[in-house]
């Protein structure tokens, strides 16, 4: 699987009928985001049981701000309709890796049970280590 155009119009959508989504908040102007697709690309290709979006902040300015999207490129993860991962900077390639294989291992059931934590928002996967060191 490869990456898709995500658009406001679309974006729930997306989320309700997939469990795991990466999506990429880019835009054209953004050098760090241009270098980061190909990494993006390369995952969706290697992963083809998760869903890879990416958001033209330009194009989908409103979608953007209702996932308050500061800076680009931003990438937040969803899994099973909560949010488990937000942040903004591109990631190395074996980071990008890591936070999938975080995001896929994560037990979703587990953390609401504990406490419903998945329900408040806390149930969350750890920033990749080489990216928190920089």
């Amino acid at each position: 699987m490869s990456t898709h155009a995500v658009t406001s119009q679309d974006f729930n959508q997306v989320v309700e009928s997939n469990d795991l989504v990466f999506v990429d908040f880019w835009a054209t102007w953004c050098g760090p985001c241009r270098a980061f697709g190909p990494t993006f690309e390369k995952a969706s290709e290697a992963n083809p049981d998760v869903y890879f979006a990416k958001v033209d902040i330009d194009q989908n300015p409103d979608l953007a701000a209702a996932a308050k999207v500061q800076a680009v490129p931003t990438l937040m993860v969803v899994k099973k309709q909560q949010i488990i991962f937000q942040q903004a900077g591109a990631l190395r390639a074996s980071d990008l890796d890591d936070l999938i294989s975080q995001a896929k291992a994560l037990d979703m059931d587990a953390a609401a049970s504990d406490g419903d934590t998945a329900s408040s928002g806390d149930a969350k996967v750890k920033t990749p280590s080489s990216q928190s060191e920089r």
